[in-house]
């Protein structure tokens, strides 16, 4: 009856560890933020199995929906006022 929670934990950490090996690693900025946003995904889920449902909303809607949605406005932002230099 435990085996399946712990199991689920550490499989997904393992999936969040990989994830953000992945935003570290890599050379273009929205797979870093797609992992960024995976890692708190990730955790969110490990906060629901382990029974804490209020800190896993947060996680999903802060950590992963709206910190994902704000850095992907920005680049979008800057690319697009990236050739008005005077």
């Amino acid at each position: 009856m435990i085996a399946l929670p712990l199991a689920a934990v550490i499989g997904f950490g393992l999936a969040a560890i990989a994830a953000a090996f992945v935003a570290l690693v890599t050379r273009t900025t929205p797979v870093a933020v797609i992992a960024a946003g995976l890692v708190s995904l990730f955790a969110s889920v490990i906060f629901l199995v382990l029974a804490a449902p209020d800190v896993a909303m947060t996680e999903a809607a802060i950590g992963s929906g709206l910190t994902t949605f704000l850095f992907f406005y920005v680049m979008g932002r800057i690319r697009r006022e990236g050739g008005n230099d005077q």
